[in-house]
């Protein structure tokens, strides 16, 4: 029994995306579901993954001092990085419109202009990073995909009729409300309730069992969209995966450099390679095309498993220096 906690303990992160997997895939394929009881499995969804995340950062801003928030010179490096790529990206797009990897392309881009997840902090101070730089950037990031997302869609997807103004206020109205409020909430309940916020930061991962929890509606809801998708191919699956391997392997690699410039390797490879992949699914079917949106699917798949390994070197390091 204890060799299966353990196990479960360092493998937290697979073990939810499998069972995330599988329980939809029995949902859909196995049980005798009505489309009326579908629909409304979908709308508890709708209402319980919001409701996770919301808890899960106001833990993880509990245990953050706004004071230590603030910009740190690595964040510009990492926002120009994520910046140049999507508008490299995006130039060969609109280079060529009908060519044979604009979905592939279209799926790059929505991966490295994909703000950081809302859990990297928690896996963060997990590695012993700091959980405010992280923030920090966290923020930038939102704002800097809100208009960059913004002005080249009208650009790409003329024919949709999206303004600038129509894509920035929809996408400020599914970013900054789950980003903000249990900040606020947070630095409102450390000054106005100290025992509660005691009793919050005692918590030592209640954070990141409820983003295994999330985690496992998350990659349920990315099957849905893969198995519900028109018009897909294997070539077409191939290339939207490859695509967002290689944006993954990359901000991975170049969020550690330049945080272990500034001595803040962890926090620098979290922001920039953990992604919000609910807003990149989000994303793709709502302003590009509507099959790239299972390529925040497969980033997930990517940035979890490389932190499950970098979680299992933490704990076998914990329990060698017997901690």
């Amino acid at each position: 029994m204890d060799s299966v906690i353990k196990f479960l303990r360092n493998w937290t992160l697979p073990c939810a995306m499998v069972f995330g997997a599988t329980c939809y895939l029995i949902w859909h394929f196995l049980l005798p579901v009505s489309t009326q009881w579908r629909a409304n499995a979908a709308d508890i969804v709708a209402v319980v993954q919001p409701i996770l995340i919301f808890t899960m950062l106001f833990i993880s801003f509990c245990k953050i001092d706004i004071r230590d928030l603030r910009w740190k010179r690595w964040h510009f490096y990492g926002l120009a990085f994520q910046i140049f790529v999507f508008m490299l990206t995006g130039g060969l797009v609109y280079l060529y419109p009908d060519g044979a990897y604009r979905i592939s392309l279209e799926s790059a881009m929505i991966c490295f202009i994909c703000p950081t997840a809302t859990a990297a902090a928690v896996l963060t101070q997990k590695l012993g990073g700091n959980g405010a730089t992280l923030v920090s950037y966290t923020m930038f990031i939102n704002l800097v995909t809100t208009v960059a997302v913004s002005a080249i869609v009208p650009i790409l997807n003329p024919e949709s009729g999206i303004t600038f103004w129509v894509a920035f206020f929809k996408i400020m109205a599914k970013v900054f409300p789950m980003l903000i409020c249990p900040f606020f909430l947070a630095v409102l309940v450390r000054y106005t309730m100290p025992n509660f916020h005691n009793r919050v930061i005692s918590t030592r991962n209640l954070a990141f069992y409820i983003w295994a929890v999330s985690l496992s509606i998350a990659i349920a809801v990315t099957v849905r969209y893969a198995v519900l998708a028109e018009n897909l191919t294997v070539a077409t699956v191939i290339g939207i995966g490859l695509a967002s391997l290689i944006a993954c392997i990359a901000q991975f690699a170049f969020g550690k450099l330049i945080g272990r410039k500034y001595d803040d390797e962890i926090s620098g490879g979290q922001a920039l390679g953990q992604k919000n992949t609910v807003f990149a699914i989000w994303v793709g079917y709502t302003f590009f095309s509507p099959i790239t949106s299972i390529a925040g699917g497969f980033y997930s798949i990517w940035h979890n498993v490389f932190n499950s390994w970098q979680l299992y070197r933490k704990n076998k390091e914990n329990e060698k220096n017997g901690k």
